[in-house]
């Protein structure tokens, strides 16, 4: 009995520096990333990359043990780092573009040995902590506070467009939108900070619907922003000329990335070219029917018929080697993940503690709809990994760091004492 109580007691102290954190959103991508690398191991298997599945449980457990150090750790300690952070973040990028490899078209890695690590991958979580340190005090939710947050994202975000990494420049703008959506800045703005975008967008489609656009960007501007008239003025100005700016900016992309973003509507038009991974993805996905084919047994996955099938259309593996249910299964964890992540942050002490629970909530959430999106064929090719399930060291690790901040957060928060 004095034995079972000293080894309960040993156990208890082992556990007591993370007796907070949620163990349900640790075990859960642990879950994905070892699963995924049976998929990995299957894509891989006539092609002799199979051990890109073990350094897939490698990374993934160097990824836990970062991520619980950062468990344990007070996430308010960022705050003191958050501008060398910052610094570092764009030194990594600009190093990228002076001695970076190339890589599928974009010179996004810094090439140490065998290893290739990918700054614009860690640069998420350094924007995320710089950002929730601008925008957690109540002042920032003023229209100088939302020029400063903007500020202070376009830097990496530039560097991270120059390489050009269309993929990876969206998930900031999504990580920037969430978390300024959460720190109660005025929803009127962040219309207005996306309707160049929109006006760009539907300008080619539909002229009436861009001059009904333009219309409405206006009411929102008198509305919302001081200087009624200047500041209306200036919103209709910049969106009546956002179709010629999309079209110039449409002729500074490199021919895949146009591609990319096109040929999802009509792949079939270029059936050997471009439109290649989204016909064969589809094609994987709808031959797993309800059950899928089986692990190891996808026709489509063992002759390769898709191209980076370990890493951008993992999601296609799983669909046909486990079919609808497990595609099913797959997506219902993700929604359990961002269910923690959302109640996690509801339940931060403070503002900072918060924001970074939700920079990493948009994060997963844009990557996970646009990844399953485009190997559907209901989003652009983008080139953004599935988030555990994608082969890739810098992305995995980056995910499980933001996981470990956010057990960070939930480790610290305050305690009830009745």
């Amino acid at each position: 009995m004095a034995q079972t109580t000293f080894l309960g007691k040993w156990f208890y102290r082992s556990l007591h520096p993370w007796r907070g954190i949620d163990w349900f959103l640790v075990m859960l991508p642990i879950g994905i990333t070892l699963f995924s690398s049976l998929l990995i191991a299957s894509t891989r298997l006539y092609t002799g990359e199979a051990g890109l599945a073990w350094n897939h449980v490698i990374m993934c457990v160097v990824g836990v043990v970062l991520c619980m150090w950062l468990a344990r750790t007070r996430y308010e300690s960022f705050l003191e780092w958050r501008w060398v952070i910052y610094l570092v973040t764009n030194i990594s990028l600009v190093a990228v573009m002076l001695i970076g490899t190339v890589g599928n078209g974009a010179q996004s890695w810094i090439s140490i040995g065998s290893f290739n690590i990918q700054p614009s991958e860690f640069a998420k979580v350094g924007i995320i902590i710089t950002l929730a340190a601008t925008l957690k005090d109540r002042e920032s939710t003023t229209l100088g506070g939302l020029l400063k947050a903007l500020a202070i994202t376009s830097v990496p975000w530039a560097l991270i467009f120059l390489q050009p990494d269309l993929g990876t420049s969206l998930v900031f703008g999504a990580i920037v939108l969430g978390m300024l959506y959460w720190s109660n800045m005025n929803p009127g703005w962040l219309l207005l900070l996306v309707s160049p975008l929109v006006a760009a967008i539907i300008f080619s489609l539909s002229v009436p619907v861009w001059i009904g656009w333009v219309v409405v960007t206006g009411v929102v501007a008198w509305i919302t922003l001081p200087l009624r008239w200047y500041s209306t003025l200036i919103i209709v100005v910049i969106n009546s000329i956002a179709g010629k700016l999309g079209e110039l900016m449409w002729g500074l992309l490199h021919d895949y990335q146009r591609d990319r973003l096109t040929l999802f509507l009509n792949p079939e038009q270029d059936p050997l070219g471009g439109g290649y991974h989204l016909i064969q993805s589809r094609i994987a996905i709808g031959s797993g029917q309800l059950w899928g084919r089986g692990l190891f047994h996808g026709t489509q996955t063992q002759l390769s018929f898709i191209p980076e099938q370990h890493t951008d259309f993992i999601f296609s593996a799983l669909g046909e080697e486990m079919g609808f249910m497990g595609a099913l299964a797959m997506v219902l964890a993700y929604w359990f993940i961002c269910l923690r992540l959302i109640i996690i942050a509801q339940n931060a002490k403070d503002n900072f503690g918060s924001l970074l629970v939700i920079g990493v909530l948009s994060m997963i959430v844009f990557q996970v709809v646009v990844n399953i999106g485009m190997t559907i064929g209901l989003a652009p090719i983008t080139g953004i990994p599935l988030p555990w399930m994608s082969y890739g060291r810098s992305s995995l690790l980056t995910n499980f760091i933001a996981i470990g901040i956010v057990e960070s957060v939930a480790n610290f928060q305050h305690r009830l004492k009745f």
